[in-house]
């Protein structure tokens, strides 16, 4: 009786745990996320392998997208500054200032400015240097600060006010970088299960990658994978199911399969 017990209690756990996985497939908003995450991962491996005027002119463009969505938002929620009655001496320093009280057009023009440049800059620097660091993002900053100055004073404007605005910004993102880097970890992507969360991210399973972590379960290993072996690092049965199908039909592992055997 006791065997029997704890076989239907493993039963019913395993059970439960495929109704729950299924449960969260047919989740429209799990689903989503799942396929937004995969054309994202697809998206950014793609740009990766463009030359550098390609990929920072694309990252550049959708920050400037961004920046101008952003910028034209807040215009729309902020009211626009009175233009009568100011003296006009004053105007060329609040011209450095419009973004923060013009209108949606106004606000998105600077902020596409701010963001599109800042975005190409660092794009261009990571691919150069090969790492984000503290000196790439003040380089950003100050293209993006000068960027700023032109598009909101014009040429006309002093050059003074772009290098002291430039100086700022640059200031600025100098001392947020530091902030961020001192209270957050980087994610460092192991790169011996590369291969393993790009599957499980397809499959909608990239909560199990830490079990595959756990059990060293390794891209090397792909080819070799077992109900056992997966059982072994506390996968349920429906995603264990789904794994092993994946395996089955894809070409070079099933290959690879086949030639160890």
């Amino acid at each position: 009786m006791g065997k029997n017990g704890e076989e239907k209690k493993h039963g019913d756990g395993e059970t439960m745990a495929v109704m729950s996985f299924m449960k969260d497939q047919e989740n429209p908003i799990q689903q989503f996320k799942v396929k937004f995450k995969e054309v994202e991962t697809g998206f950014k491996s793609w740009l990766s392998k463009q030359t550098l005027p390609v990929e920072a002119s694309v990252v550049a463009a959708m920050g400037g997208v961004q920046g101008a969505f952003i910028g034209g938002l807040m215009g729309t929620l902020s009211p626009e500054m009175p233009q009568s009655g100011i003296d006009p001496q004053a105007m060329a320093s609040l011209k450095q200032t419009q973004a923060l009280v013009g209108g949606p057009l106004v606000q998105a023009r600077n902020f596409a400015a701010i963001t599109g440049v800042n975005a190409g800059i660092a794009c261009i620097m990571k691919r150069i240097r090969g790492k984000d660091d503290l000196e790439s993002a003040v380089v950003a900053a100050l293209g993006s600060g000068v960027a700023y100055s032109l598009v909101s004073a014009g040429l006309q404007g002093q050059p003074g006010n772009a290098i002291t605005t430039a100086a700022g910004f640059a200031l600025f993102q100098g001392v947020f970088f530091k902030l961020g880097e001192r209270f957050s970890k980087p994610s460092v992507e192991d790169p011996y299960y590369s291969r393993a969360r790009s599957m499980l991210l397809k499959l909608g399973l990239e909560k199990y990658e830490k079990n595959f972590k756990k059990g060293l379960l390794a891209d090397p290993t792909l080819p070799l994978l077992t109900d056992s072996a997966l059982r072994d690092v506390s996968i349920p049965p429906g995603p264990r199911l789904l794994i092993l199908d994946h395996i089955q039909r894809d070409p070079e592992l099933k290959g690879k399969r086949g030639s160890r055997g």
